[in-house]
């Protein structure tokens, strides 16, 4: 930058007079200028290489802040929603602990047993465990099914001394029965009578429902409590396809029920 400057100078001597001092002094501030500039110039260009680097620096927070917020908005939206799974969750606890408790209840309802109940199985304790009788209770239903054996000969109506016995124990527990009908069911296999007495299993069950109705009565029963029907072959509690099945399809049961 000193040649430009002295042969300015060399012009401006050339063109009046100009003391030498002054050439010199006007030379050295010439000079002073242009290093300002330059000093100016190298400054600016610093200043923008460093407003660069400091844009690079804010379009790299600006992406990591967006990045943490798009986190932050994800988590957020994932704790909303396990927490509207975990409310469901705590609702369908609460409803289970519910259900479960009136399913208990339900069932202890249906498994509690009458006094009746208790009372024919005390005196039935011994047939019952023979297996000679079942006792079964349900929704106030009760059920006493005695083998037909126990009570009749084969073809007969005629309750027999064994049958009699069970009877009067059964009818010991009926005595006081209270707000119940009693209705004997008579039962039987699907093999023809064969005989004159009873043309066909109809009246051989009905038959036998009415005797065990009238030894019932005569043992004290309420008669007004009392009624019989007869079911045949048509209501089996088994395939009558063996001596065992159709044994257990031959058959009275006496049934208690609300009026």
């Amino acid at each position: 930058m000193r040649t430009p400057l002295v042969l300015a100078a060399l012009v401006a001597l050339s063109t009046g007079c100009v003391s030498k001092g002054k050439f010199e002094a006007k030379t050295l501030e010439a000079e002073q200028l242009a290093k300002g500039l330059n000093d100016e110039k190298g400054a600016r260009e610093a200043a923008e290489a460093k407003i660069k680097e400091l844009e690079a620096e804010k379009q790299a927070l600006t992406a990591r802040l967006n990045t943490s917020e798009s986190r932050l908005t994800a988590n957020a939206a994932e704790r909303r929603a396990l927490e509207e799974k975990n409310a469901q969750l705590a609702a369908l606890n609460e409803e289970l602990a519910r259900n479960t408790k009136q399913l208990a209840q339900a069932k202890e309802e249906l498994e509690k047993k009458s006094s009746e109940y208790e009372n024919l199985a005390q005196s039935l304790k011994q047939e019952i465990s023979d297996g000679k009788i079942q006792l079964s209770e349900l929704k106030g239903k009760m059920t006493v099914q005695l083998k037909d054996k126990i009570l009749f000969a084969s073809g007969s109506a005629r309750v027999g001394k064994e049958g009699e016995d069970a009877l009067a124990k059964i009818a010991d527990a009926l005595k006081t029965v209270q707000g119940k009908i009693i209705r004997v069911e008579g039962h039987t296999d699907d093999v023809p009578i064969g005989s004159g007495q009873f043309p066909t299993n109809w009246e051989l069950s009905l038959a036998r429902a009415m005797a065990v109705v009238r030894s019932l009565q005569d043992a004290g029963v309420d008669p007004t409590a009392l009624s019989a029907a007869g079911y045949g072959q048509y209501q089996p509690i088994a395939a009558n396809d063996s001596p065992e099945n159709r044994s257990l399809n031959r058959r009275i049961e006496i049934v208690l029920a609300p009026k």
